[in-house]
């Protein structure tokens, strides 16, 4: 079968080729690229369009309004529209969804930036309409895990909405944007040799970005055998693609410890805000409801210590409270019992292998043989989607990396570097002066011959910190609870200076690769 009868079936398809949506995509965007290039008296030729992707790291709700900022301020310089894709990881996923929701964000980025703002600093979600979200989840799913749970108490607090929309629905509407590409990781394939960790979700399919293996988004987390669907699931909503892409708590015990012994006030105190911020009406909590927002809490910390066997007999008590039992939800023992084992033994992102009992030669034998697989954020591999640019098939000539981790500020372009050298994929040598470690400065430029130009952008920097951006990486740090309307201020007004202060240097690098294309 085709590569283009397989897009239409919903079937599996294996091959590196991109999807023949985004191909058409690509077409229709490297026009409005090659507008841009001309207004800055940058020439090419139509067919030789360089391709650039601008990456966005992850790093919370710094990440989150950081990209928000930095969009506005390439906006206003004249250069968004040079960008052919936009990839994140984990915050910086929850910022791509806020502006996915509208058609053509790009020609109106200051408006919808304004009714983001205003969205982030106001009263939020109620606990009530969070639990109904969490029992939907519950109630619809084969599978649920924390990364659920995450979705319905943490992403909703720091987004301050249930956004049910899907990649697929809100794509259809939009078209003078770049290409989206949201990023997660395979955890088993993380942990073990001969699988293929990098994982990617578009608006029209989602898969392994190396291995070149994929199933439309729409079918993503539907039961497949030997590449046919065999059950259906409901697309998965964009608050928990949000959740599974920001799950940072889900990979080892000493995460969990570390979360655990030093940051549990700060996650603590994300659940007190949102009890404190609901007052009257249905954002009341009511004394219907069994189990709260404390419960829910206690269930993501619980596992660190637990012994398993315990943890699952105290989950499947809370989850008959939370939940009801066949009667009221229509839930069978066997459904808590199961969900009750995810809780216990720290299970995220569970969807079934849409790849399960294939026999394709061309995929690791790793990926072909569970039913099911757990995706989880990224950022606990690489914190910044290099891979999902990486593709050979997308031709990037220039990567613009905004990076908002925590610790050291050269860890994903190391990170990235030293992988690509090991996997044999093109991408510039590294080397960063030793004293700048804790002192960056705001741009960094890499080149290689036959590789992509890599932009390095670190969100604090002595130019735009007053010469320290350690104290601003504290204040700032990327487990503090929801910003308050100062502090979303004060991290925009940082992050928009790089963009701001290196307009020349932008310009003169997509000049540099336009020409050398």
């Amino acid at each position: 079968m085709s590569a283009s009868k397989l897009q239409e079936s919903g079937d599996v398809r294996i091959a590196h080729s991109l999807h023949t949506k985004e191909e058409e995509f690509v077409v229709k965007r490297r026009e409005i690229v090659f507008q841009s290039l001309q207004k800055h008296e940058i020439h090419c030729s139509q067919n030789k369009v360089p391709h650039i992707a601008l990456l966005s790291s992850g790093g919370g709700q710094r990440a989150t309004v950081g990209l928000l900022e930095c969009l506005v301020q390439l906006d206003k310089a004249g250069l968004l529209d040079c960008i052919l894709y936009l990839s994140g990881v984990s915050g910086s996923t929850w910022c791509m969804a806020s502006l996915y929701q509208e058609p053509d964000w790009s020609t109106k980025l200051e408006t919808v930036k304004d009714n983001i703002i205003k969205r982030l600093s106001g009263p939020g979600v109620s606990w009530g309409d969070a639990f109904a979200k969490l029992k939907k989840y519950y109630n619809g799913k084969d599978f649920f895990s924390l990364t659920d749970i995450w979705a319905a108490i943490v992403v909703t607090t720091y987004m301050k909405e249930i956004d049910e929309h899907t990649l697929t629905d809100k794509w259809s509407q939009l078209g003078k944007d770049p290409f989206p590409i949201y990023t997660a990781t395979d955890k088993q394939s993380k942990q073990e040799e001969g699988g293929d960790p990098w994982f990617e979700i578009s608006p029209h399919e989602a898969g392994y970005s190396l291995s070149g293996a994929f199933v439309e988004t729409s079918n993503f987390g539907s039961q497949f055998d030997n590449g046919s669907k065999k059950k259906h699931q409901a697309e998965i909503d964009m608050l928990y693609l949000q959740a599974m892409c920001s799950s940072a708590l889900a990979d080892g015990e000493a995460t969990w410890k570390w979360i655990k012994a030093i940051s549990v006030p700060e996650i603590k105190s994300v659940f007190d805000k949102m009890e404190q911020d609901q007052s009257g009406g249905n954002a009341s909590r009511t004394t219907q409801e069994p189990v709260g927002e404390d419960e829910c809490y206690q269930e993501l910390l619980n596992p660190v210590d637990a012994d398993p066997s315990a943890l699952e007999q105290s989950s499947r008590t809370k989850l008959t409270d939370l939940f009801g039992g066949q009667k009221q939800f229509g839930q069978t023992a066997d459904k808590h019992k199961k969900t009750a084992r995810c809780i216990a033994q720290r299970i995220w992102g569970r969807n079934y292998n849409f790849l399960h009992n294939m026999t394709d030669e061309s995929v690791p034998a790793a990926l072909l043989q569970k039913e099911t697989r757990d995706l989880i954020d990224a950022g606990l591999l690489i914190n910044s989607p290099y891979f999902s640019v990486l593709r050979k098939e997308r031709n990037i000539d220039l990567i613009i990396a905004l990076d908002y981790s925590d610790g050291d500020p050269f860890t994903t372009v190391r990170e990235a570097a030293k992988t690509c050298k090991k996997l044999k994929i093109p991408f510039p040598e590294v080397n960063i002066p030793s004293d700048e470690g804790k002192k960056p400065k705001d741009f960094y430029v890499f080149e290689g011959q036959n590789a992509p130009t890599v932009i390095h952008i670190p969100l604090f920097n002595v130019v735009n910190c007053g010469g320290k951006p350690g104290d601003w990486r504290k204040k700032y740090g990327i487990l503090k609870g929801p910003y308050s309307a100062e502090m979303i201020t004060e991290v925009m007004g940082v992050a928009g200076k790089n963009i701001s202060n290196n307009r020349e240097k932008l310009l003169e690098q997509i000049r540099a690769v336009a020409e050398a294309k």
